[in-house]
């Protein structure tokens, strides 16, 4: 009579390994980890930063005094007011707020040289498109990985930026209007960052070149940045007022024409053109709106690009 027996493996056999992630996204953040890594510790040194600050915005905003936004100007009003919580809140904002609006050049220089640029001049996109991996995956997923963090982190620092601001003096020095209070303070913030992605991936793509491509990825994302600064506030409809109102415009306006012209009983007639701060968040939509098509625009030739370049 026989006995069945269960195979036992032999000795030499190797361990089974352990589970670990695979698949193209994975290669994408293997491969540019360094960069995953640095723009990590960059939004969290800033919500670190941001929470704190924020813990000290009322005593900033009690050194303000009346010299707040929503206060009169009065004698004690002045430099011997400040105190170190009150410097270190407004420089602290100031620096966070010129971070995020200047991210586009960052994330585009960094999509040009290093995102498609060097892959492309080295040959390992080439290597991948061989190995069961089409053109147009390839790219989406060197898009679309990047983008999520991206717009996450861009997102919080924007969110906890506002949420700082408030508990301090409630209103930046130079206005809403800033450039770069209004660009880290909304929707933009995150639209800029996707936009320069864009930009860089197709200028990666255009040129094939590292170097190159980084340098037409910034000019790119400078011109584009400049424009819409630019003409920002002519982005919605002004208000324009005339007579008293001409002078007393609402506080946090901002005055973009103001003159004087003969009415028809000769005297002088007063009229102002401004943007008030309620403007706020058309202005931002709309300048969200046209970076996301930019974005969108951008990609859709990187794509049409890459289909045409290798079916």
């Amino acid at each position: 009579m026989s006995t069945l027996t269960t195979p036992h493996p032999t000795s030499g056999a190797a361990p089974r390994r352990p589970y670990r992630p695979s698949g193209l996204t994975w290669s994408v953040l293997r491969l540019h980890r360094t960069a995953l890594y640095a723009w990590g510790a960059a939004v969290l040194l800033a919500a670190a930063g941001l929470i704190w600050m924020h813990a000290i915005g009322p005593e900033a905003r009690a050194a303000a005094g009346d010299c707040g936004p929503s206060g009169v100007l009065s004698a004690d009003c002045g430099f011997t007011k400040e105190t170190a919580a009150d410097r270190v809140h407004t420089y602290g904002l100031d620096l966070v707020s010129g971070g995020v609006t200047y991210l586009m050049y960052a994330v585009a220089l960094w999509a040009g040289a290093a995102l498609t640029g060097r892959e492309l001049e080295s040959g390992t996109a080439r290597l991948e498109w061989t190995q069961s991996v089409t053109p147009a995956r390839w790219l989406a997923t060197r898009l679309a990985v990047p983008a999520v963090p991206l717009a996450a982190g861009t997102a919080l620092m924007v969110l906890l930026a506002g949420w700082t601001r408030r508990a301090g003096n409630g209103e930046p020095a130079d206005g809403w209007f800033n450039t770069n209070v209004f660009v880290s303070t909304g929707p933009a913030a995150v639209a800029y960052a996707l936009a320069g992605l864009a930009l860089g991936a197709l200028a990666g793509l255009v040129l094939r070149r590292a170097l190159p491509a980084a340098a037409a990825a910034l000019a790119a994302a400078y011109v584009l940045h400049a424009v819409l600064d630019a003409f920002r506030m002519n982005l919605w409809p002004a208000v324009k007022v005339t007579g008293q109102a001409a002078l007393d415009v609402p506080h946090g306006a901002l005055v973009l024409e103001r003159g004087a012209r003969p009415s028809a009983d000769g005297r002088s007639g007063i009229w102002a053109v401004y943007q008030p701060e309620s403007h706020f968040w058309p202005l931002q939509l709309v300048e969200s709106g046209l970076l996301l098509a930019v974005a969108g625009i951008a990609t859709a030739a990187a794509f049409a690009l890459l289909r045409r370049r290798h079916g």
